[in-house]
């Protein structure tokens, strides 16, 4: 079975000669890798267990010649992605397929750690010394003097000298194997031949990580012919990226020690969360809020007020009825003090999108929340505030009501200031209807199911909320 499909439905839609050719620019070195890459996957019988992992750039369309497996990867994520596969299933062939402005700029640092990590990947590099799909502005590889689009003079010492990535890796205690090479003639289309497939059967062999870089020709960036541009791959480029084995660790590296793969019982993954796979009481049909079939809520306060663990409460209630429910904190630089606040989203069937920019409903902990996130809150919706802290209201929505309830005073009152979130939950109870009280108060058992001695003060605060809330818009 051949690793590459038998059209190309990137070109032409697959139809005609196109439709069995690559769609990349005349003299570009992807086809070639690719070829290679294929070859190797073949020789070594390893179609049905390798996947590619590409991210963005002209490399992200390998998915569309080889007949293998793939992930797609955020721009310079690709080893991470690579380990969690490689991790997950440990009896993969996993290959990251990147360019120089992808794995030399910003996946930086996710390459270096993984190279670090040696954990068994193989790593295909080309390095064509521009951002070739984005209009060839310059990389990190980019040679001193070379014209791009964001160095039309020139790259001049103030944008630094060109990155060795291959030299960088090497210098690392993890890989096992490093190595670069070129294609502008036949002899060293064959050194690279070798290197891809070479790396692949490191990582058959379990021996650790394998690091190829490709020094590829982009006639189109470059304003040359293909001939021309790979007469300029070996004057200019090869100078500063000398060619040859970087590192080769093979004769003293043992191979990599079997990994058991991770497990997904929900048993296991509620025991290491500290949660537990018996169903919670329902005591609603919800949400019970109207017509709002997707309910977006924002909590927000100073760092210490309780926002997050108040909408992971909030979020557990959802979903304790039946809801699809989601929570994204986003936190201040302090940890006390700073400004925190999350978003909890909930729909009757799915949550499109959890961000909740602006809310119908806002819980707020000071005055700088409710003067920030106030004037956003939707027409006709909700906001419960901490009245102890916040006396002034900002201009709101039209038809939007505004519950003040003295949080931290209650909570002072009852002892303990940090329950304040639970009082501020009772009062949401109280003027939204979104949920029976008693669905909260089974979300805060469940919270506090390892803290009983802290449960009948929370319930406390949730029923002082509760019956505190008074309306003044």
């Amino acid at each position: 079975m051949s690793v590459f499909y038998e059209r190309f439905t990137r070109h032409a839609a697959g139809q005609g000669v196109k439709g069995h050719s690559t769609h990349y620019c005349p003299g570009c070195g992807h086809g070639l890798v690719h070829k290679f890459l294929a070859d190797a996957i073949a020789d070594l019988r390893i179609q049905d267990r390798t996947v590619a992992i590409s991210p963005v750039g002209c490399a992200v369309f390998l998915y569309y010649y080889l007949d293998i497996g793939h992930v797609q990867a955020a721009h310079g994520r690709a080893p991470a992605v690579a380990l969690a596969q490689k991790l997950a299933h440990p009896e993969s062939i996993v290959v990251t397929y990147q360019g120089d402005g992808d794995l030399a700029s910003i996946g930086l640092a996710e390459i270096l750690q993984a190279a670090q990590l040696g954990v068994p990947i193989s790593v295909i590099f080309v390095n064509n010394a521009v951002y070739g799909m984005t209009g060839g502005q310059m990389a990190p590889t980019t040679l001193m003097g070379q014209k791009t689009a964001t160095s039309p003079f020139g790259r001049g010492p103030l944008m630094g000298q060109p990155l060795r990535v291959a030299e960088l890796i090497a210098g690392l205690d993890g890989p096992v194997y490093v190595e670069r090479v070129a294609l502008y003639d036949s002899k060293q289309e064959i050194k690279a031949h070798k290197a891809v497939r070479r790396a692949l059967q490191l990582q058959v062999e379990n021996r650790g990580f394998s690091f190829v870089e490709v020094l590829a020709e982009c006639p189109l960036h470059l304003g040359l012919t293909p001939q021309e541009a790979q007469t300029w791959v070996r004057d200019h480029m090869v100078p500063v990226f000398p060619l040859g084995v970087k590192k080769d660790a093979t004769a003293t590296k043992p191979a990599w020690p079997a990994w058991p793969p991770p497990r997904f019982e929900p048993e296991t993954v509620y025991r290491l969360i500290g949660g537990t796979t018996d169903r919670a009481a329902r005591y609603a049909p919800a949400p019970a809020g109207g017509a709002l079939d997707d309910v977006g809520i924002k909590l927000a306060g100073a760092g210490g007020d309780g926002a997050q663990t108040a909408a992971l409460m909030l979020a557990r209630t959802a979903i304790n009825e039946g809801c699809d429910a989601t929570h994204i904190p986003s936190y201040g630089p302090e940890s006390r003090g700073g400004t925190s606040y999350a978003d909890v989203r909930i729909a009757r069937d799915e949550v499109l999108s959890p961000a909740v920019p602006s809310p119908h409903i806002l819980v707020a902990f000071n005055a700088p929340s409710l003067a920030r996130f106030g004037p956003a809150v939707l027409d006709g919706g909700t906001i419960v505030y901490d009245s102890s802290v916040t006396t002034d209201v900002p201009t709101l929505g039209a038809g939007v009501r505004a519950f003040a309830v003295p949080a931290a005073a209650i909570a002072n009152g009852l002892g303990r200031l940090t329950v304040k979130n639970v009082v501020a939950l009772g009062a949401l109870a109280a003027v939204t209807s979104l949920f029976p009280k008693e669905s909260y108060l089974a979300a805060i058992r469940q919270a506090l199911a390892g803290k009983p001695d802290l449960l009948a003060m929370n319930e406390q605060a949730f029923a002082a909320g509760a019956g505190a809330a008074t309306a003044v818009v």
